[in-house]
């Protein structure tokens, strides 16, 4: 089977490009600009156009017919490769189509991690497991990492570990064999405009999972509506940094001590976790970088980070305007108790309504205090290296351009 991968730089897309490598597929794709994800695939021979006007997906279905054009949900109607696509009369669809196809297809069971936050490290964590304990496991993570591949199918694996996204209801698309969730607090509005959709989705979710396991805390959510079982702390066993991967990790050991696994053994491979590309990943000497965009995410970071020092220096990228003007009173001192200083960068825009008024960096963060309004350039830079140097730990936030930017100083 030929496919061709719009978008294929994506943390969606492509773990899923190589995964349908490794399966035996024929990949092919395109993206606006090279990242850590095009260079990886480019590595084990995937050819991959730079630009999306149409041209690339035409000379490669010319020269062998392409089967399947695989698209991102941010891939607008009117995109060049989509239409060609149509006009070509390949079939279309949306990353989930195509791994359910897979999942079927190869006859795995799969382990579903969901959750407002917190789904990539713990799918990591189940990832690293399965390695730490050589069992073979196919998978699909949201990110790039230090010790494999972001997406890989092993040939006579019993099971796919999934990080199973709700937004765009993708998660409804699958029926978990086992499923974790980690924590539930409304997010994409544009997905689910009400709490009450949102909640009913997961409700849903967990319907369609043969078992589930998550927090007490959200036992009103889920009720009797499936095979759920209900963890009320965090397990001593696990020595990890920051109370949320703890009582992350905790999940994976309940659902595998059910399946066969001791606790004990599980929580010893989890403790020697490496930890994932863009979550709290260590750049250097007191300088960290965290996809984390939400006010929930912050804290839970934040505490993470002092954890480690006492004192802690924030660079803080807003994601997406829309969503600042659903979650700026959450934007508390309580949040950002855990540090010193915070540099607040311009809103990264995507996926925009036209409609809204864009939110400055002085009204979203006006409640706060101390906060400096910043940009990236040179002089905040030279703040990053001073606090550095003086034995402060920075760490950059956001789910835009400002892991790049670090990187690249």
């Amino acid at each position: 089977m030929n496919i061709y991968f719009s978008g294929i730089g994506g943390v969606g897309i492509g773990p899923l490009a190589e995964i349908a490598h490794d399966a035996g597929y024929y990949v092919t794709g395109s993206d606006r600009e090279d990242g850590l994800m095009t260079y990886a695939l480019r590595k084990r021979g995937v050819a991959i156009a730079i630009g999306q006007d149409g041209s690339f997906l035409e000379e490669q279905h010319a020269a062998s017919p392409i089967d399947w054009f695989v698209y991102t949900s941010a891939l607008p109607p009117d995109h060049p490769e989509y239409v060609r696509a149509k006009e070509l009369g390949i079939r279309t669809a949306k990353r989930d189509e195509l791994l359910a196809h897979i999942i079927t297809e190869k006859n795995l069971k799969l382990i579903a991690v969901a959750g407002t936050h917190g789904k990539t490290t713990t799918t990591g964590m189940i990832v690293w497991l399965a390695k730490y304990f050589n069992i073979p496991v196919s998978y699909s993570i949201g990110t790039t990492l230090s010790w494999g591949p972001s997406g890989r199918y092993v040939t006579g694996s019993e099971y796919f570990i999934y990080e199973c996204d709700e937004f765009d209801r993708n998660f409804l698309h699958f029926h978990p064999f086992i499923s974790l969730v980690t924590s539930l607090e409304h997010d994409h509005a544009d997905t689910y405009p009400t709490h009450e959709e949102y909640f009913a989705a997961f409700r849903q979710f967990a319907e369609q999972s043969e078992s589930l396991f998550t927090w007490d805390t959200y036992q009103s959510t889920f009720g009797d509506t499936a095979d759920v079982t209900y963890l009320h702390e965090p397990s001593p066993m696990l020595r990890l940094h920051g109370e949320h991967n703890r009582r992350n990790a905790s999940l994976i050991l309940a659902a595998l001590e059910q399946f066969g696994l001791p606790a004990k053994y599980a929580a010893d491979g989890i403790n020697k976790f490496p930890g994932t590309n863009r979550r709290f990943e260590k750049l250097t000497q007191n300088l960290y970088t965290d996809y984390g965009h939400t006010p929930s995410e912050i804290a839970a970071t934040l505490q993470m980070a002092r954890e480690l020092s006492d004192s802690v220096v924030l660079v803080y990228q807003p994601h997406q305007n829309i969503r600042q003007h659903e979650i700026r009173a959450q934007y508390t001192n309580e949040i950002f108790k855990d540090a010193e200083t915070v540099y607040w960068l311009p809103t990264y825009l995507s996926r925009e309504n036209p409609d809204l008024s864009v939110l400055t960096p002085e009204e979203l963060s006006a409640p706060l205090n101390n906060v400096h309004i910043a940009d990236m350039d040179d002089t905040l830079w030279q703040h990053i290296q001073s606090a550095r140097k003086a034995g402060k730990l920075v760490l950059c936030m956001g789910a835009g351009t400002i892991d790049g930017w670090v990187r690249a100083q």
